[in-house]
């Protein structure tokens, strides 16, 4: 299964970005494989609208069955529950800290947006 970490860096070790639809990355983290890719979501930093659905659209052409960050509003959260994409929000400072918060099971999935739409 892959989860998706919204992020501004390359690696593990980079910060959990608390926007997701303007997050600059999304690292997607496969853990069969145990390997990971990072998607760049440019077009979407400085978008006037609609950031948080093309974000959502890219987290699930990655195959993301999951979605850990720090906020999400309700145009995206709406779009990735249609999907059947689960959203955990997260105050981890690292993707390694929320994929070990993850894989511990110490996350609470999502059952709405935390925060209203076109929120910076």
């Amino acid at each position: 299964m892959k989860i998706a970490f919204t992020t501004s860096g390359t690696d593990l070790d980079s910060p959990i970005d608390s926007r997701f639809g303007r997050a600059e990355k999304f690292l997607v983290f496969d853990l069969e494989t145990e390997s990971f890719e990072v998607l760049d979501n440019l077009q979407n930093l400085n978008a006037a609208q609609g950031a948080g659905i093309q974000s959502a659209e890219a987290v699930i052409r990655s195959g993301a069955k999951c979605l850990v960050t720090g906020h999400c509003g309700p145009k995206a959260f709406r779009v990735l529950s249609a999907a059947g994409v689960k959203v955990y929000n997260t105050t981890a400072g690292t993707v390694s800290e929320g994929l070990e918060l993850y894989r511990k099971g110490d996350m609470r999935e999502a059952d709405s947006p935390d925060v209203e739409g076109h929120w910076v």
